[in-house]
């Protein structure tokens, strides 16, 4: 299994730190405001991930965090007149709502920053007994020069990162590059006690306390978008491996940017689509299959066309689904290929090429009543592990009237409705290919007043509660 280690810039075999185990932690949400398109992407991808992993035998430890306390949490609590208390708890459950709806596995462990300042505490004054970090004026910063080898994630050195650098005013930086790792208190902000006086800790310094508190001084994954190589994970490493002396995580995983108008969705500049109106808009797995149309390293732009066209690629996979009840051993074929897919740093896109190749075999064998059982196996297997949910049934309040259409076409209602809807279409399939127009259309009339409305593709009949 080659993963992309953005620490060295090449593909590397994937080789856990213990046999048979996967700890990984990711970047969760900064909870100011509602989550857009682009929290979803990192979401999922990093789910999709997590679940190949496990289907593959690994047992993972997967540490999700909530940064609940941050400058931008602080301005937007301000601006809308709650505590960033409140403000945190509302958007956190927003966020939650919406990673439900996708279908994002719940974390192992799901961390919170504000419960964690002890450790932060501690952590800081590691560092400033090493000589890597010194306070000042109720601050503490990070001395960026203490340490060799600061840049090596982002590829960035330090001359470059001097252009530009400056010191703020207020501030007791001994050097522009220094970054703060606690922040003295301000007139309205929320505050912990410390050796340097009442404050909060800097947002890089939460990451290091909590996967140190859940993973250890070293683990195996640490993933997050690109927008966080720098400075935010190249900090979490100075941190971490400043206070330990180990190498903190030993594969770096980062998703590319979901792009609107070729710029990135960001809540900073407002330029975003919100994530629950385009679940609402576009179902929840449609969503899911967006994303993961793209590889997670490839840039990804928006479109309502995209958004609309994944849409009815899902009706696609559960119209084939619903052509048969066969199952047995996945085709070994399928299996394989998903796995060369899979393998090859978790390529989704190659992967769902394999699925929609499977299911056009699939009604293929259906259409010309061959052997369907293995892909129908491989079908279930591989939409399992990627994640899509079979819709909900779509023919709630409606069986009784399912039945009196059967048994006026003289069929034999079957044991669930939904089947019973397919007895219905293979009816009409079979009409059609017996030149039986007047039978077809009233199985398409009678499904039609049902408010089930049928569509036929080059993938065979699908429908769709109107």
């Amino acid at each position: 299994m080659q993963v992309y280690n953005t620490l060295g810039r090449r593909k590397e075999e994937l080789i856990p730190r213990r046999a048979g185990e996967i700890s990984m932690y990711v970047c969760g949400a900064t909870v100011q405001s509602d989550p857009h398109l682009g929290h979803g992407r990192y979401a999922v991808a990093f789910d999709a991930i997590r679940r190949y992993l496990e289907w593959r035998g690994y047992d993972v430890v997967y540490v999700r965090n909530i940064t609940d306390v941050e400058d931008k949490i602080i301005a937007a609590a301000a601006e809308q007149g709650m505590s960033v208390a409140e403000l945190a708890g509302i958007m956190a459950a927003k966020f939650d709502d919406a990673y439900t709806a996708l279908g994002i596995k719940t974390p192992t462990i799901e961390p919170r920053a504000t419960d964690h300042i002890p450790h932060m505490v501690t952590l800081i004054e590691t560092l400033i007994d090493k000589g890597l970090a010194y306070p000042g004026g109720g601050d503490v910063y990070f001395a960026v020069r203490s340490l060799p080898g600061y840049g090596k994630l982002s590829g960035r050195n330090l001359d470059d990162l001097m252009i530009g650098a400056r010191v703020a005013p207020g501030e007791h930086k001994r050097d522009p590059l220094d970054f703060a790792l606690w922040k003295a208190a301000k007139p309205g902000e929320p505050a912990w006690d410390s050796p340097w006086g009442s404050g909060r800790p800097g947002w890089h310094i939460e990451c290091s306390a909590m996967a140190q508190d859940y993973l250890g001084s070293s683990f195996d994954i640490h993933a997050g978008g690109t927008d966080l190589i720098f400075p935010h994970h190249e900090n979490e490493i100075a941190q971490s491996e400043g206070a330990t002396g180990e190498p903190f995580a030993r594969y770096w995983l980062h998703n590319e940017m979901l792009n609107l108008g070729g710029e990135k969705m960001s809540k900073s500049t407002g330029h975003v689509i919100d994530l629950a109106e385009a679940i609402r808009r576009f179902t929840p797995m449609a969503v899911r299959l967006f994303y993961l149309r793209a590889h997670y390293r490839t840039p990804q732009e928006y479109s309502e066309e995209l958004l609309a066209d994944a849409r009815s690629a899902i009706e696609r996979l559960w119209a084939f689904r619903r052509r048969t009840d066969v199952t047995g051993q996945p085709e070994e074929s399928v299996m394989e290929a998903f796995i060369e897919a899979m393998d090859d740093d978790f390529n989704t896109a190659a992967a769902v090429g394999v699925l929609f190749d499977a299911v056009r075999e699939g009604n293929r064998r259906i259409d010309q009543g061959e052997d369907v059982a293995p892909w129908v196996a491989a079908f279930d297997e591989i939409v399992n592990v990627l994640g899509f949910e079979p819709p909900r049934s779509e023919l709630s309040g409606i069986a009784e009237r399912i039945d009196e259409l059967l048994e006026t076409l003289g069929i034999d209602p079957s044991a669930t409705t939904e089947e019973s809807v397919a007895r219905l279409l293979s009816e009409r399939d079979q009409a059609r290919a017996e030149t039986e127009w007047e039978r077809a259309d009233a199985v398409r009339d009678g499904l039609a007043a049902l408010g089930i409305v049928v569509e036929d593709t080059p993938d065979g009949a699908r429908w769709h509660r109107r």
